[in-house]
């Protein structure tokens, strides 16, 4: 398993300490885990591994141990079920004695957060101006709907008696504190596996409120939640193509104006601002535009 998630087309991939390890094999999965980022050809992709929640017996342990195992060959810890600002500033803390005392570069090991129950999005945007190292926010929702309450057994589908998604004001809270401290922020997974008409459905609703991904279980899921979270050509051209208007409109030759229209659309500074968003997705997605401005005559 390990060896194939190095073939995959994921942006980033992390090993876990938590719940994929049996509280009797954890001390036994540190070495396991450091062996395989430092013998793992990873390429590219972001190395992440996931330790136990802040406060279990199993935490400090994990942090320093892969660490000082690994810790040259780690992009980022994961701190799962995190409710709190303090637990980031331990985290924080605990990272900059280690890099010193090892001989890391200061701050290069980044955290990721989960917020997994109400305290957490109670408190997210403290957690998530806790530590300059932070680098995304990850929403866990089966352990959020778990706190809440939900009367669900099932992650990413809608309650048929709830009128939208219940996880709305949610993915909105976590949206808004990402964005307002220039973070990632990353939906969870969906459970059932060879239902990938439902892991579309899931990841457009949130691709279409502006999360950056979703967490996938299975190689299966990975094609689908890529071209979720990547613009179509038709959308990616026309962003491009808005750029370079708007670029010749604000110039002497185009008339120095700051709102301009193109094909029967005003465009101005807004238009330009999501645009790059589109055209920074399409980029980082390998795309290429098809498309040209012309300017009229």
């Amino acid at each position: 398993m390990i060896a194939k998630a190095q073939t995959l087309a994921s942006d980033m991939f992390f090993l876990d300490l938590e719940d994929a390890v049996a509280p009797s094999a954890k001390v036994e999965a540190r070495q396991a885990v450091a062996g395989d980022l430092i013998e793992g050809d990873w390429g590219t992709r972001i190395r992440s591994v996931r330790v136990n929640a802040f406060g279990t017996p199993w935490c400090d342990d994990d942090v320093a141990t892969v660490v000082q195992l690994a810790g040259s060959h780690l992009d980022t810890i994961m701190l799962p079920k995190c409710s709190s600002p303090d637990q980031v500033v331990w985290l924080d803390g605990a990272l900059t004695e280690l890099e010193s005392r090892l001989g890391l570069d200061s701050g290069a090991i980044g955290v990721e957060v989960q917020i997994e129950d109400a305290k957490g999005l109670t408190y997210v945007d403290a957690i998530s101006a806790a530590s300059t190292r932070t680098q995304a926010l990850h929403f866990g929702p089966g352990d959020f709907q778990a706190s809440m309450g939900m009367p669900s057994v099932s992650l990413g589908q809608l309650n048929p008696d709830y009128p939208g998604d219940v996880l709305h004001h949610v993915y909105g809270r976590l949206l808004v504190s990402a964005r307002a401290h220039d973070l990632q922020v990353l939906d969870g997974p969906y459970l059932t596996i060879k239902d990938l008409a439902g892991l579309s459905a899931a990841a457009k609703r949130v691709a279409a409120m502006g999360f950056d991904g979703k967490w996938v279980l299975h190689p299966d899921q990975i094609d689908v939640v890529n071209e979720t979270f990547s613009p179509s050509q038709e959308q990616f051209d026309r962003a491009e193509l808005i750029l370079d208007a708007y670029d010749y409109y604000l110039s002497d030759a185009g008339g120095a104006r700051g709102a301009a229209m193109l094909e029967g659309e005003m465009i101005d500074e807004a238009s330009r601002a999501m645009a790059l968003v589109v055209t920074a997705r399409g980029r980082v997605a390998g795309m290429a535009r098809t498309t040209t401005f012309t300017p009229p005559n």
